[in-house]
């Protein structure tokens, strides 16, 4: 009888326990999971953006174990369901989550994204911008992949919400895409959230060749003359005025330029030396962690693998490629209006990727003039385009978020 009981008590726990619901039913989260392995291995060994990336990959790995309870996409689907009395209910996301949804609150309410804005926004230097403006068209030009990107998904089929979503890819702005995202189209926000950072690690090979293609010796071998110094109370006054004007025009980027420029403000008004500080290194790490790990548990098998994530991955290619192209264009054309004043090679940089961007350009530039020194002229464009691509992600959530 005790050996019965013992075998009874041994199959029930077989029955129960992960590896025996992998069989059943669960396929989709093995596949995962081996997707969780690769991207893990992208992240530590290739060191594809692993700050981020790692996080995400584990997140993945969190909420595909059968069984664990960490995700719950019921609890919110029941949260999106307008006929649903626990609709917008982030208490019953609490009283009834587990640990990564209670996290998730955080991305769905922008807390996140907003807060590494404030980051990102403290180590930015706008001095660049400031002492030579017009390198702020390079930065609007490169946001072209957005908007062909959302034209290419709409015609795929994908909503006008999702499409919007999936345009913001080529801002090459994960935290602007992932608060984008949460608000239009949260069911793809783990598709659109590892393309986005996916690209944003493999700028150094994406665009060197189009850099390249568009831009003859000639051009890239242009030294660029240094700009001039940017007073400490122009550095003071931009992020103010900056967000004042934005925000009025826009209300709806408000929580992203506010948090992008009062980051900005930290680290120039010389008083805030240790909030700057901590905004940047404490603050900064502790959201990419929770930030990172709460994307990655959105990629749960039944709803990532589907033809819906492929089409992402190639329209988040097409997206980023395109404001590539934009930039380097506009660049040409500045190029040629200035006799050749502006090397255009520093187009490219009009991606947000910052500071990412703004090296690739400098190294091209380098290998065709071994004195040529871009990067400050570079950016100027990049961090143009932080601004643009939350300009952006302020349009399409106007049009689309209802």
């Amino acid at each position: 009888m005790l050996a019965f009981s013992i075998s009874d008590v041994l199959m029930k726990l077989l029955n129960s326990s992960g590896f025996s619901q992998f069989f059943t039913g669960s396929w989709q989260n093995l596949v995962m999971i081996i997707i969780a392995f690769v991207l893990l291995y992208l992240g530590i060994v290739k060191k594809f953006e692993p700050l981020l990336l790692v996080g995400i990959a584990f997140g993945c790995l969190m909420s595909n174990i059968p069984g664990a309870g960490l995700y719950n996409q019921s609890i919110w689907d029941a949260f999106m369901d307008e006929s649903s009395e626990y609709y917008h209910s982030y208490g019953y996301v609490m009283a009834n989550g587990g640990l990564i949804d209670i996290l998730y609150i955080g991305v769905k309410s922008s807390l996140y994204p907003c807060l590494i804005f404030m980051g990102v926004g403290a180590g930015t230097d706008f001095g660049p911008l400031l002492s030579n403006p017009k390198t702020m068209l390079m930065g609007a030009a490169a946001q072209l992949g957005v908007f062909a990107a959302f034209f290419g998904a709409v015609c795929m089929g994908f909503s006008g919400a999702e499409a919007a979503s999936i345009g913001i890819i080529g801002g090459a702005d994960g935290p602007t895409a992932i608060y984008l995202t949460s608000k239009l189209a949260p069911q793809l926000l783990g598709a659109i959230a590892v393309a986005a950072y996916s690209y944003m690690a493999l700028i150094p090979l994406i665009q060197p060749p189009f850099m390249k293609l568009l831009t003859t010796d000639k051009e890239r071998k242009i030294v660029m003359k240094q700009t001039r110094v940017v007073s400490k109370t122009e550095k003071i006054i931009f992020p103010i005025l900056m967000f004042v004007f934005v925000a009025c025009l826009l209300p709806d980027t408000a929580p992203l330029i506010g948090c992008l420029m009062f980051g900005n403000l930290l680290n120039v008004c010389g008083v805030t030396k240790r909030l700057s500080d901590t905004v940047q290194n404490a603050l900064m790490n502790i959201v990419c962690i929770l930030l990172a790990i709460s994307v990655g548990a959105t990629m749960v098998g039944t709803t990532f693998l589907t033809l819906d994530t492929i089409k992402i991955v190639v329209l988040g290619v097409c997206a980023f490629i395109l404001s590539t192209v934009g930039g380097l264009l506009m660049g040409k054309l500045m190029c040629w209006l200035t006799k050749g004043q502006i090397n255009p090679l520093i187009g490219s940089a009009g991606v947000s990727a910052v500071p990412m961007a703004a090296r690739v350009s400098q190294d091209v530039g380098k290998k065709y003039n071994p004195t040529n020194y871009l990067l400050m002229h570079a950016m100027g464009p990049n961090v143009a385009g932080v601004i643009g691509s939350a300009l952006a992600a302020g349009v399409l959530l106007a049009i689309f978020g209802g």
